[in-house]
């Protein structure tokens, strides 16, 4: 992947940007977290949409989010009556996109929405920017986890992501226009780096800010989540993306 020196020059998102927020159990977090998106997109964007997708919260994260988009045209909710993963939620949050540009990032604002500013810069460099943890603020079970996993899906498919499950990224939508994503869990963030290789996309890398949970409850760190990742990947591994 690319060294982050970017394009001072470019000032704003050309096209607009579609903001892709997965949400599951996050009613503590989501009116903040779509505040926060709104005053970044204001400053980076010609245009701008949030997309929150409520992967079939049981608390008043729904809820909280359908009021938001009543009352703002440029918010949108798209609802999954029961949880069918966070691949899946990512998927149909992007395939729900309309403007140029997605970004996704997580609803639990353990990143720094406002931090899109260090990814603008490379746009006119790269279809694709990716943030990688400076200094990941996760239990240690976590991080040890997410090191293991980067480092075998950079074998496996050929890649050299510091960070692959990064929750801090912006590509073309054209990247994923037609494209329908195979992984209903974590591997969609490796199917998506795969995607945009198979596509001679070469990805910037760039360091964000990574801080605690401060309400909600994390999932991705569990047993059942780390072997439905193990079968995603062997099945991912045999059906990769590409010609």
């Amino acid at each position: 992947m690319k060294d982050n020196h970017p394009n001072q020059s470019l000032q704003k998102i050309a096209g607009g940007v579609s903001v892709v927020l997965p949400a599951l159990n996050e009613q503590d977090n989501i009116q903040d977290a779509v505040l926060d998106a709104k005053a970044a997109l204001a400053r980076f964007a010609e245009h701008y949409e949030i997309i929150i997708v409520d992967d079939g919260s049981t608390d008043r994260t729904a809820e909280i989010a359908e009021q938001m988009a009543r009352n703002d045209p440029g918010i949108r909710l798209v609802r999954h009556e029961k949880n069918l993963g966070y691949g899946a939620a990512l998927a149909h949050g992007f395939k729900a996109a309309r403007l140029a540009w997605i970004f996704f990032t997580d609803a639990d604002r353990q990143f720094r929405m406002a931090e899109i500013e260090k990814l603008v810069p490379f746009l006119a460099e790269s279809k694709m920017v990716v943030g990688f943890r400076e200094k990941r603020q996760d239990p240690l079970l976590r991080k040890i986890y997410g090191a293991v996993f980067s480092r075998l899906v950079n074998f496996l498919f050929g890649l050299a992501g510091k960070d692959t499950n990064c929750a801090f990224k912006i590509f073309e939508r054209s990247i994923i226009a037609g494209y329908e994503f195979q992984s209903p869990g974590a591997l969609v963030n490796a199917e998506l780096l795969a995607l945009a290789k198979s596509k001679g996309i070469e990805p910037v890398q760039v360091p964000v800010s990574h801080f605690p949970r401060r309400a909600g409850s994390q999932t991705g760190g569990s047993l059942r989540v780390v072997v439905r990742a193990a079968r995603e990947l062997c099945h991912l591994y045999f059906h990769r993306p590409g010609p």
